[in-house]
């Protein structure tokens, strides 16, 4: 009779255990002669040598299914443990999953030119529309890398530049009054890292989410660096971000120039970046329109309305 302790690292234990413990029990009848008890994220088992082994190479390999998917299903367990293939094979282009088990990957052709960017640059620009997916697609990229190990922590941020309001007139603390500006930044994590875990990994700084004016002063290594709604930096302000890079880091702008909140007279840093920076080796620049808006059909309307009605305004 032997003893050992697995711990489930880097995985909500609850997707594992299952609701009400169902996939535990599961296991249990599986492996009947072991004991194993579950609790917190640490698995107590004792037993059998033989199947102690056994056990141990199933529990990774079911680790690993819900790394990679969020998800663990009563089949998928019966296929680890009778040493057949499961679905994780990953389908081409996927970049991670949600929750939900859903694959996270390109929709469109510029979508995918991001992904190619990524991968094959340090520092990128994403420059388009509303609802093209830039936010979403650079942080599913900076949540697989977290996964695969190839970076140690994700930093997010955003300027605070109000649209028409004012952040004195927002109730609450300093946080309070940030933390509706970083919003959209917690909606797509939720989506794809469980919340529990997503919780651990904000209280130990794996991730991060601070407005840019917290970037001055420090240096950003072993991370995936993610700056949205550039288009309201001015150019010292983006300036500062960028020579933020350390070694073995990747950054994403993201931006809208179509959608500057800066005063009038202030020009956008990711303007004059864009033009100062397009040519630099290392550097790739990506940028989606209208066919890569994957909101609501409406949306695309929308932004082709103002267009159209931009257009007009500057021919006056």
């Amino acid at each position: 009779m032997i003893e050992k302790h697995i711990v489930l690292e880097d995985i909500d234990p609850v997707v594992f255990y299952g609701v009400g413990n169902a996939h535990m029990q599961m296991v249990k009848a599986l492996f009947p002669k072991l004991r194993i008890v579950a609790r917190d994220n640490v698995i107590r088992v004792l037993g059998d040598e033989e199947q102690m082994a056994a056990f141990e190479e199933s529990a990774e390999k079911m680790r690993q299914h819900v790394l990679k998917f969020n998800s663990l299903t009563e089949e998928d367990i019966l296929d680890i443990i009778k040493g057949k293939r499961t679905h994780d094979e990953v389908p081409d282009g996927v970049v991670c999953y949600s929750t939900s088990g859903r694959p996270i990957k390109a929709r469109t052709e510029n979508q995918q030119k991001l992904i190619d960017a990524y991968n094959d640059n340090d520092m990128v620009f994403a420059v388009g529309p509303a609802g093209t997916g830039k936010t979403y697609l650079s942080i599913a990229l900076a949540v697989r890398a977290l996964k695969e190990k190839t970076a140690k922590k994700i930093i997010l941020s955003r300027p605070a530049v109000e649209a028409g309001e004012k952040l004195g007139f927002l109730p609450g603390d300093m946080k309070d009054k940030i933390d509706p500006y970083l919003q959209p930044l917690y909606d797509a994590l939720e989506d794809m890292i469980p919340q529990v875990k997503l919780q651990d990994m904000m209280e130990k700084h794996i991730i991060q989410i601070a407005p840019l004016a917290f970037m001055r002063g420090r240096t950003l290594s072993d991370a995936v660096v993610i700056l949205d709604e550039a288009q309201n930096t001015t150019p010292a302000q983006l300036r500062m971000f960028l020579t933020r890079m350390g070694w073995n880091t990747k950054m994403i702008i993201t931006g809208d120039t179509s959608q500057i909140d800066l005063p009038k007279t202030q020009k956008s840093g990711l303007i004059e970046a864009l033009h100062i920076l397009s040519t630099v080796e290392g550097i790739g620049v990506v940028n989606l329109n209208q066919k890569d808006i994957v909101r609501h059909k409406l949306v695309t309307r929308i932004v082709n309305a103002y267009e159209d009605y931009d257009k007009e305004r500057e021919q006056q």
